[in-house]
């Protein structure tokens, strides 16, 4: 056991290192408040969140984060279906389009966007051969933020529940359709809920970082639409007020473990459920 024992003290280096002092940095920065006369330890950087105008960044990144996962559930688990459906290497290929766009950098995913949805970009150009002349441009606006949500985070609604899809025993579905279910039923009573542990690991997967991030409202709503993600990188990197952005960053995070946390408890009964 001592023998096994010493495998683990790398990894519980490299927690302590990268994980908990960070951590314990943020929290202690939380507390701290500068005043004209030094340093101090108080709760007012937690109690100026509860101002109206951050109070409505966290609704709006919420909103924002919420229908993002909407829309790549409507849009991840008929493509993820249909996919599995296919047989032989074809689907694998396909699996890897969708995985090929994660391979390149981030920031350069979404630049992307500004060439295609700008005043004079692919986009309108497009629309203006068909005869719509001097269409709206749609960067940096709340659309051009949610697309560049979903564009980003689709992958990660469509893994999961694709390899929910090809985990389903087909015997259960021939069973009933043998048993005169329709296509509606087979799909609401045998595959939806077989693949509902898939499709909530797709709605942690997409939207925590949805809630979190910064670069796609920076780039695509063009400082118009400030999410939390972007309140807090202002706070570090312009204001210099970091125990105002620790404090949210920590609320943030609580956010984020309960929500999982319920997340992992629905998950956890529908598997117990059956899903049946």
């Amino acid at each position: 056991m001592k023998a096994k024992n010493i495998y683990t003290y790398p990894y519980v280096i490299w927690s302590a290192i990268f994980i908990v002092i960070p951590l314990l940095l943020v929290i202690y920065y939380s507390f701290r408040l500068e005043t004209d006369h030094g340093s101090i330890f108080s709760l007012l950087n937690y109690k100026e969140i509860a101002d109206k105008i951050y109070l409505m960044v966290f609704l709006r990144s919420f909103i924002l984060a919420g229908i993002a996962t909407v829309l790549c559930i409507l849009i991840g688990y008929p493509v993820a279906y249909f996919i599995s459906q296919i047989k032989g290497p074809l689907a694998g290929k396909l699996i890897l389009l969708f995985i090929l766009p994660m391979w390149m950098n981030f920031l350069l995913r979404t630049y992307a966007w500004i060439a295609i949805l700008g005043k004079n970009g692919i986009l309108n150009t497009l629309l203006g051969y068909v005869g719509i002349q001097n269409p709206p441009s749609i960067l940096y606006t709340y659309g051009a933020v949610l697309l560049g949500m979903v564009y980003n985070f689709l992958p990660f609604m469509v893994l999961p529940i694709y390899t929910s899809l090809t985990k389903i025993d087909m015997d259960l579905v021939n069973a009933a359709r043998d048993l005169g279910a329709d296509t509606k039923t087979v799909f609401t009573k045998i595959i939806f809920p077989l693949t509902l542990p898939g499709v909530l690991s797709g709605i942690t997967m997409v939207f925590m970082p949805a809630v979190t991030t910064f670069a796609i409202s920076r780039l695509l709503g063009g400082g118009k639409t400030m999410l939390v993600g972007d309140l807090i990188e202002q706070q570090f990197t312009v204001v210099g007020d970091w125990g105002f952005g620790s404090s949210l960053s920590i609320v943030m995070m609580v956010i984020i473990l309960i929500s999982m946390s319920i997340m992992n408890k629905v998950d956890k009964g529908s598997t117990e459920g059956g899903g049946l």
